[in-house]
């Protein structure tokens, strides 16, 4: 069993998405702490970019501030090494394709090997150009995450059929023309794969995610809102959040 994997192990799972660096890498650290300790399943942590296209403006404001803080990966790396000493969930990270290339695909993806990072999240890498980086991911271990969207029947298999790690599921409002039922996208998952199935979802959208017979949600906004409210005075908040999440998934 991949570590992934065990984030499902006991249940519906709750993974709460932390940027990493805001407002500083002591908070952040903090933060993944008091996540675990109130019942966590895994982390997302995201490595700010300078142009998080696929981001909303709460998560774009804060890959600015801690950019601004002078956050960057080799950093990143320190604080996931430092938090291995204690924290044993499913890490992965969520970041943006430059961020991989700049720092050189090879050492980014052994360097996440090398310190525990289970899982890569690249939001910005369609199905078609995912060779780019599942070749080395698979080299060392390192889960390559598809993203699905609303899309047609077809592309929802295709993806779900070569998928790592498990499916994170963007919800949409079906302006694409694709399949925006949540239900009717995790049916077709279930088809082509066995692998668990997430939502980026914020707590109102907990009981569609039961509903839709989910593994597990991802909840960002929510989250980064608290360290944009309290700063360095987040961590505490950040538990309560996810004790009174993860009470409600139950």
């Amino acid at each position: 069993m991949s570590n992934l994997a065990k984030a499902f192990q006991n249940g519906r799972a709750f993974i709460p998405f932390i940027t990493c660096g805001d407002p500083d890498i002591e908070t952040t650290a903090a933060a993944v702490r008091e996540a675990v300790k109130n019942g966590a399943d895994g982390i997302v942590l995201g490595i700010p970019f300078s142009d998080p296209t696929a981001e909303g403006p709460v998560i774009q404001a804060a890959n600015i501030r801690a950019l601004k803080g002078g956050v960057n990966t080799p950093k990143i790396f320190e604080l996931v090494q430092s938090l291995r000493r204690d924290v044993a969930v499913p890490v992965a990270f969520m970041t943006y394709a430059n961020v991989v290339f700049s720092y050189g695909t090879e050492s980014f993806v052994s360097t996440c090997r090398d310190i525990g990072v289970d899982g890569l999240i690249l939001p910005d890498i369609p199905y078609e150009e995912k060779d780019d980086f599942l070749p080395v991911c698979r080299r060392y271990g390192v889960e390559l995450i598809s993203m699905i969207a609303p899309t047609t029947a077809e592309r929802i298999g295709m993806i779900a059929g070569e998928a790592e790690g498990f499916l994170y599921i963007v919800p949409g409002n079906g302006r694409s023309g694709g399949i925006s039922d949540l239900s009717e996208i995790v049916r077709i998952i279930r088809e082509n794969t066995a692998l668990p199935c997430v939502v980026g979802a914020e707590s109102g959208a907990f009981e569609q995610a039961a509903q839709a017979d989910l593994d597990g949600v991802i909840v960002s906004t929510s989250v980064i809102e608290l360290l944009e409210r309290y700063g360095k005075d987040a961590p505490k908040y950040i538990g309560e959040y996810v004790k009174a999440m993860k009470d409600g998934l139950r």
